[in-house]
């Protein structure tokens, strides 16, 4: 790492989240060290029903930045209405809103 090269690479930007975005509501735990663990999501279809996936499997956490904006992306499987998905569900910290991201 001769003149500094590579020092500063922990802050990267993620550029911008690909992909289609579904504002969620959710509801999380946070443990006594401070880590967040979603437990629920509400989320509403097209029909405007409302829907809660509580079979969330968290299987990797990650701390990013999209476009500047601090975010934390878990990478989960929802269960939603018997049917599994891998997705990212986002919490964008400045805003304080929640995604989820479907590839």
């Amino acid at each position: 790492m001769a003149f500094g090269i590579g020092t500063n690479t922990k802050e990267l930007d993620a550029g911008e989240v690909t992909g289609t975005q579904i504002e969620v509501a959710c509801e999380c735990w946070f443990t006594s060290n401070g880590k967040m663990i979603p437990l629920m999501l509400k989320v509403q279809d097209d029909d405007g029903e409302m829907h809660i996936i509580k079979k969330i499997e968290v299987h990797s956490r990650d701390n990013k930045k999209y476009a500047g904006i601090p975010s934390i992306e878990f990478d989960c499987t929802i269960t939603m209405l018997e049917k599994s998905f891998r997705a990212k569900l986002i919490f964008y910290q400045t805003e304080s809103r929640w995604v989820l991201n479907l590839k």
